[in-house]
């Protein structure tokens, strides 16, 4: 079986995606937009049951699917989701000292991901959650993707 292409081109998929996400947010810095990233994930998966975590994970590339779930703690009995001005409030107080993130972070955050991802297995990982997990990740008017660069695979 060869490598997926998501580990043979984990570093130009994520610096791809992370200069999207800055832009979106207009942010000064990789490390800001890494920040406010972070942010969106955490919030989103504390919502979660592991399994449902997992599952979503699954349809992101490597090197989002790690931040998804570094750090995750587990909770047997997670939140429901609130409405998007009550996120993007806790999206904002995670590392308040160090956190420049834009009332836009989730929109965008969303915006950048469904770029980067293939959007017949996000949406397939979309579909089953409840929904209002679905809407966290929704977008108006859907982003189209970004082109793929071809990776040649062994001869």
């Amino acid at each position: 079986m060869p490598m997926p292409a998501t580990y043979q081109r984990s570093s130009d998929e994520w610096r791809a995606f992370l200069d999207d996400a800055r832009e979106l947010m207009n942010l000064d810095s990789g490390d800001m937009a890494y920040t406010a990233v972070d942010a969106v994930f955490q919030v989103f998966r504390r919502r979660l049951t592991a399994q449902q975590g997992i599952d979503f994970a699954s349809a992101l590339p490597a090197v989002l699917r790690a931040i998804f779930i570094k750090g995750w703690v587990v909770s047997p009995d997670p939140p429901p989701f609130a409405d998007r001005a009550t996120l993007i409030s806790e999206v904002k107080g995670i590392r308040p000292h160090h956190n420049l993130t834009p009332d836009n972070a989730i929109e965008a955050v969303a915006t950048a991901v469904r770029r980067h991802v293939d959007p017949v297995e996000f949406e397939r990982a979309l579909a089953a959650l409840p929904a209002d997990a679905r809407a966290y990740w929704a977008v108006e008017p859907a982003p189209e993707p970004r082109p793929t660069r071809e990776v040649a695979g062994p001869t």
